[in-house]
C-alpha cells in the first residue's frame, strides 16, 4: 500500500529547465512515476526528452518560455492548463549561473541572474497557485542550492537568488500549506553538470570539493528522481516549506 503513494498516476505535472542535467533526470523520473508531462523551455526544437517520455507511454507537450521573456513566462501555466486541463505539480529547475569577482561582476549579469533564478520562480509558482490554490491540492517543488545556505565566491548574483528561492519556498508554504498545497525545495550539492565544469576543471578545487564531501564523490543528475517523485506525490503530503538537501552529505560536515 505504500507504494502506491508514491505514484503520479493520473497527475499533470510541468518542468522548467528539463533539457539536460538534473532537470532531464527528474522529468524523465515524474513520467515513470505515471505522470504526464509538460516541458517548458526556450526552444520548441529540442525534443529528446520529450520523446523519451512519449516512449514511457505517457503524454508530453513542450511549452514555449524563454525564461528571459516574462510575458511567455506568464502564459506558461496557464497554456499547461488549457493544454491539459490540469496542473497538479510543478518543478522550477531552470537556471544560470555567472562568475565574475565582485567588484567587477556586470549589472548585466546580475539582472540576468536575478531574473531566471529567482523572478521567474516567483511567477511561475504565483501562476501555479492561482490554479492549485482554490482546487485545494497541488504540489510545488523548487530548485535551490548549497548557496541557500552559504556565500560562495564569486557568484554573488547566483547566491542572492537562490538564497531568495529558499525564503521564497518557505513563505508561500506558510500561506498555502492550509490549501493542501506543499511547497518545497530541492537542495543539489556538488553535482557533476554543465554548470560545475568548471570547478571540475580546476584540480585544486575540485580536490578540496570532493575531499569535504562525506560520500565521496560528486552528484550525478540520476540522483534526484526519487527525490521529485516524492516531493511531487502524496508520500510527501506532510512536508511544507522543507529544503531538501541532495549533496552527498556536505551540509553534515
Amino acid at each position: 500500500m505504500v507504494l502506491q503513494s508514491f505514484s503520479l498516476e493520473g497527475k499533470i505535472a510541468a518542468i522548467s529547465g528539463a533539457t539536460r542535467g538534473i532537470g532531464r533526470e527528474m522529468a524523465l523520473a515524474l513520467a515513470e512515476a505515471g505522470a504526464d508531462v509538460a516541458l517548458l523551455q526556450r526552444s520548441a526544437a529540442q525534443t529528446e526528452v520529450k520523446k523519451q517520455i512519449e516512449k514511457l507511454g505517457r503524454k508530453c507537450a513542450v511549452i514555449p518560455c524563454d525564461m528571459n521573456d516574462m510575458e511567455q513566462v506568464k502564459a506558461a501555466v496557464p497554456t499547461v492548463v488549457s493544454r491539459f486541463g490540469a496542473i497538479d505539480i510543478l518543478v522550477n529547475n531552470a537556471g544560470i549561473q555567472r562568475r565574475s569577482p565582485s567588484v567587477d561582476f556586470p549589472e548585466d549579469d546580475w539582472d540576468e541572474v536575478i531574473q531566471v533564478n529567482l523572478k521567474t520562480v516567483w511567477v511561475l509558482c504565483q501562476q501555479a497557485g492561482r490554479f492549485m490554490v482554490p482546487r485545494g491540492r497541488g504540489k510545488i517543488i523548487n530548485t535551490a542550492s548549497l548557496l541557500s545556505y552559504q556565500g560562495g565566491i564569486t557568484v554573488p548574483a547566483y547566491a542572492a537568488a537562490k538564497g531568495g528561492v529558499a525564503q521564497l519556498t518557505k513563505a508561500l508554504s506558510n500561506e498555502w500549506a492550509r490549501h493542501r498545497v506543499n511547497v518545497n525545495a530541492i537542495v543539489p550539492g556538488y553535482i557533476a553538470t554543465d554548470m560545475n565544469t568548471a570547478l571540475m576543471e580546476d584540480p585544486v578545487r575540485s580536490k578540496q570539493i570532493l575531499d569535504r564531501i562525506p560520500a565521496g564523490r560528486w552528484g550525478n543528475p540520476e540522483d534526484f528522481k526519487g527525490t521529485v517523485v516524492f516531493l511531487a506525490s502524496d508520500a510527501s503530503n506532510y512536508i511544507h516549506g522543507h529544503l531538501l538537501a541532495v549533496d552527498g552529505g556536505w551540509l553534515g560536515r
